[in-house]
């Protein structure tokens, strides 16, 4: 029966900023696309969290414990990408962690409260809870709720050496939250020159 779970912990809110930017050119981390005198991505997703579940961590690969206020946590296996760094994360709670990728400009504390709430209502052997696009199929394996659990199928992807975040938890164990096309821009990620061009002009629309 949905709704009835053996842990129900409030999950560790987890930025995903691990990543190299290599395709970006700079380290998205420190864009500030609202303002010089507003959050940058990091921060701004970093706050976002804190609003919603309290405790925040910072994974990343270059470890600065405790800057900016959040405790940063260091990979303890180098060149996993997000899978490496949701693995640690897990293994460090000891519970559930929800994540969310730092690239997400649009990301708003509404959406994050509704996958918290989706959480509650997911079957008792369900270790993910993540939204999907309801035309495409495609799931945000970056903005999810994973329960401790799912540390073993984290484990057996790296040994299998399947390092796609979206593969690791077997669908039968996800429980997942759709969102339509006219919702999709809190998943707008910031990857390219030409992302963060775009990104630029929806704030400038949305502000006019």
């Amino acid at each position: 029966m949905a709704g009835m779970h053996a842990d129900d912990t409030a999950p560790v809110g987890v930025v995903l900023a691990g990543g190299l930017s290599a395709r970006l050119g700079s380290d998205k981390r420190g864009v500030h696309l609202f303002g010089e005198g507003e959050p940058d991505l990091l921060n701004r997703c970093a706050a976002l969290l804190k609003d919603v579940v309290g405790e925040v961590w910072i994974s990343v690969r270059d470890c600065r414990p405790n800057a900016n206020g959040y405790f940063w946590l260091c990979d303890e296996e180098e060149g996993l990408g997000p899978l490496g760094g949701i693995m640690t994360a897990l293994r460090v709670a000891q519970g559930p962690v929800l994540v969310l990728s730092c690239d997400l400009p649009f990301m708003d504390r509404s959406m994050l409260e509704r996958l918290l709430a989706a959480r509650t209502q997911r079957q008792p052997d369900s270790l993910m809870t993540t939204f999907v696009q309801e035309d495409t199929g495609y799931i945000e394996a970056l903005v999810a709720i994973y329960e401790f659990g799912a540390l073993e199928w984290f484990r057996k992807a790296a040994d299998r050496g399947v390092y796609k975040v979206s593969r690791v938890v077997p669908q039968e164990l996800q429980h997942r939250v759709s969102y339509s096309r006219e919702e999709s821009l809190p998943f707008f990620n910031v990857n390219y020159p030409a992302d963060l061009e775009m990104a630029r002009r929806v704030i400038r629309a949305l502000t006019v």
